[in-house]
């Protein structure tokens, strides 16, 4: 009954800024800091996501700048000791890369993201091309949309829907996120829905369902 979620495609950036598996040190470390972004997919081919370097792929040829690990260190830290002596980003990247398709929801985002510890997510297509990149603010763009938008799709999507006859008895409004149903309906039942499906609406912070049941005269 609610309109056609949020979707990752609705929400990611288009324009990319992606190296190649030879792409050097300096050359990655000079790409984060004039982009301003934390990491970048690895690409090869015709664009297909083979990995993602990141910030923390490039800090241990800081960390061991200058000192070498001794051997218990090397032998707990394998995977760092090895980035640090690295110089392209295909012995640093981070492989196989976590990547999202474009038709995924923006929940489905936000779970792999927090399961997996990551800021960036790159987006790709059945092939594995990249798409685009998602990020954790690229996610809260829904919050952005206007109190008025967000009212006019509460009143179309579950308003006149799920109560077609009491309609119009139904106030809905939005302040700063937070939406208000207020009225009277016919079918008690419907007001826990009611509730879900405006809280389900992108957007949406809280709902406050100050419904009631229309009694007989």
């Amino acid at each position: 009954m609610t309109s056609t979620p949020y979707t990752v495609a609705d929400v990611m950036t288009t324009k990319v800024i992606a190296v190649t598996p030879s792409t050097g040190f300096k050359e990655i470390a000079t790409a984060m800091e004039r982009w301003k972004v934390t990491a970048l997919p690895v690409i090869e081919g015709e664009g297909r996501v083979v990995g993602v370097v990141s910030e923390a792929d490039l800090l241990p040829k800081e960390e061991f700048h200058e000192h070498r690990p001794g051997l218990i260190e090397q032998m707990r830290r394998l995977g760092d000791t090895a980035k640090a002596g690295s110089t392209r980003a295909v012995s640093m990247m981070t492989t196989p890369a976590v990547t999202i398709r474009p038709d995924a929801t923006l929940p489905q985002a936000a779970h792999l993201m927090a399961d997996r510890h990551i800021k960036r997510l790159p987006v790709v297509d059945a092939d594995g091309t990249l798409k685009g990149i998602v990020s954790r603010a690229d996610l809260l763009k829904v919050f952005l949309r206007s109190d008025e938008e967000l009212a006019t799709e509460i009143r179309r999507t579950v308003v006149d829907r799920l109560f077609p006859v009491s309609h119009e008895a139904i106030k809905v409004t939005v302040t700063e996120g937070i939406a208000t149903l207020t009225g009277q309906v016919r079918d008690s039942r419907l007001m826990g829905m009611a509730e879900r499906l405006t809280q389900s609406v992108e957007g949406i912070v809280q709902v406050r369902c100050r419904l009631e049941a229309l009694t007989s005269p």
